[in-house]
């Protein structure tokens, strides 16, 4: 907000904003009324925008699931060809944040549901987004949402193998959220930290005249066979796989594949040159209040909650 009263432009990293408790030593994200994160989340998101409105410069959302090379090629197909998005199944998840804070609601604004959730999140609320001004000038919104959430390594029967992470202390670490939009079509997007084999990032789309999968990590781009670990100590192969030994699927690129070098190139064109945001206020404001609205919806048992658009 300092920044865009200044007249300058913001890079901010995804998710926007969020609910960090209440300041006291006893707080808990697993025990708190969800809908207070919700109020003060949107009280949050209302303050930026309202800053941003009154700036020269603009918030440039830096979610790079926008920026990947699989969803810009998915936004080309959609806007070209008229398409009519029925359904997205998307997934982020791994074994678990290297952050020893991400443990902690107070650190983290919630568990997975928002760590890795916001991403799978948002590339579906882009998409839908993309086919709405393509087809009637104008984006389709989140409606409502019902979603679920776990502590899987929390529980008492968990069984500790050593491979995934189980330190959390107050935060969700699987998570399910149902997304109905205002034109009555769906998105299920999951979110977790009990995944192993690397990162899983990946979005579906179908359509009424074409299915998409973005294979965004890991993907075929490399195949690569390794008989003996040691042979590859000083290479890398992906994020967070437990093993180099086997077959694997190296990224040549990492970044390029998960889109950080466009994210950042596209911000550089509209500071410099005007072009329109892609991944904007509009669209982190949207996901920040989708999934504060999931909270409260995994609170209740998965009852639907709606969703408050900007």
């Amino acid at each position: 907000m300092a920044a865009l009263k200044a007249g300058k432009f913001a890079i901010v990293e995804k998710p926007l904003t969020g609910y960090f408790g209440d300041g006291t030593e006893a707080f808990r994200g697993d025990r708190f009324p969800k809908t207070a994160a919700l109020e003060h989340a949107l009280a949050s998101v209302e303050r930026i925008l309202a800053a941003e409105r009154e700036s020269k410069g603009r918030v440039l959302y830096a979610e790079n699931w926008v920026y990947a090379p699989a969803i810009q090629k998915e936004r080309e197909i959609i806007e070209k060809t008229g398409a009519q998005v029925l359904w997205i199944h998307a997934e982020e998840a791994h074994s678990g944040s290297h952050a020893k804070t991400y443990a902690y609601w107070k650190f983290s604004g919630g568990g997975v549901m928002i760590g890795k959730g916001c991403h799978p999140l948002t590339a579906a609320l882009y998409l839908k987004a993309v086919e709405g001004k393509a087809r009637q000038g104008k984006p389709i919104r989140p409606a409502a949402v019902s979603a679920r959430t776990h502590a899987l390594t929390r529980l008492p029967g968990f069984r500790d193998e050593g491979h995934i992470r189980c330190d959390y202390y107050d935060i969700d670490d699987f998570s399910l959220m149902h997304v109905v939009f205002e034109d009555g079509t769906v998105a299920d997007i999951f979110a977790s930290d009990i995944i192993l084999g690397g990162i899983h990032n990946w979005v579906e789309v179908a359509a009424n005249n074409h299915r998409t999968f973005c294979h965004i990590n890991p993907n075929t781009a490399m195949q690569t066979y390794n008989p003996v670990e040691a042979n590859f100590k000083d290479i890398y192969v992906v994020e967070k796989t437990g093993t180099k030994q086997g077959w694997s699927n190296p990224s040549p690129d990492e970044d390029w594949f998960t889109g950080y070098p466009q994210e950042i190139e596209a911000f550089y064109r509209t500071a410099a040159g005007g072009d329109p945001v892609e991944s904007d206020s509009l669209l982190a404001a949207a996901a920040i209040s989708t999934i504060y609205s999931a909270y409260v919806s995994a609170e209740r048992a998965g009852a639907e909650v709606p969703v408050r658009t900007f």
